[in-house]
């Protein structure tokens, strides 16, 4: 992440985002398969590092198998043809997309990080700092309901953060300007898309 400054001193957070170029690998179309969508590829791999059926779609089509391939359904037929390149200048400053992404993994996690639980007292000999507490009753019903905010495994999940804008796009180093976080560490893989819902603000 890193700020925007404008003339009047206000700051903006943004997160830099490498968008592309991707290769359009497969286009699905109503007559074939029943609904119309778009499969994108991003990041040149080896022949070693692919499996046959991948190395073999890229041939095809006279490209490089491909690290990552995300399909996107399409409200009608693409304007797109295959083996197409889509660079980042398909967006524009002042839309709103949204980012889907792995969030950093956690581990094993206690109540306070997981869920934000208040810790207990430290002094007067309590014994309840971390612990999250009672989880149930006794007599009746006699068990833990289920979904009870416990210890677990927390992040390396999928997550989807909607509604942020695009201030600025660098079409040169196919980078796009964010405003705000998206899932996941540094270096890591998203997905941007047209936001499916929201109005700007």
């Amino acid at each position: 992440m890193t700020q925007l400054f404008a003339d009047d001193g206000t700051v903006t957070p943004v997160t830099v985002v490498e968008a592309g170029p991707c290769t359009v690998m497969q286009l699905r179309t109503e007559e074939k398969d029943g609904y119309s969508a778009i499969q994108l590829g991003y990041e040149d791999v080896r022949d070693k590092v692919s499996n046959k059926p991948q190395r073999e779609a890229a041939k095809a089509i006279g490209t490089a198998p491909k690290r990552f391939l995300r399909e996107e359904r399409l409200n009608g037929p693409s304007e797109h043809e295959v083996g197409q390149t889509i660079t980042v200048e398909v967006f524009e400053a002042g839309a709103l997309v949204d980012v889907v992404g792995t969030t950093k993994g956690r581990g094993f996690a206690g109540t306070i990080k997981r869920h934000g639980f208040a810790r207990g007292p430290k002094t007067h000999g309590s014994m309840n700092y971390r612990a999250p507490g009672s989880i149930g009753c006794s007599a009746y019903p006699g068990r833990v309901f289920k979904g009870k905010r416990m210890s677990g495994h927390y992040g390396a999940s999928r997550k989807t953060v909607k509604n942020l804008e695009i201030m600025r796009v660098d079409a040169d180093r196919n980078l796009l300007l964010i405003k705000g976080s998206v899932p996941g560490h540094n270096g890591s893989f998203v997905q941007v898309q047209t936001a499916r819902t929201g109005v700007k603000k």
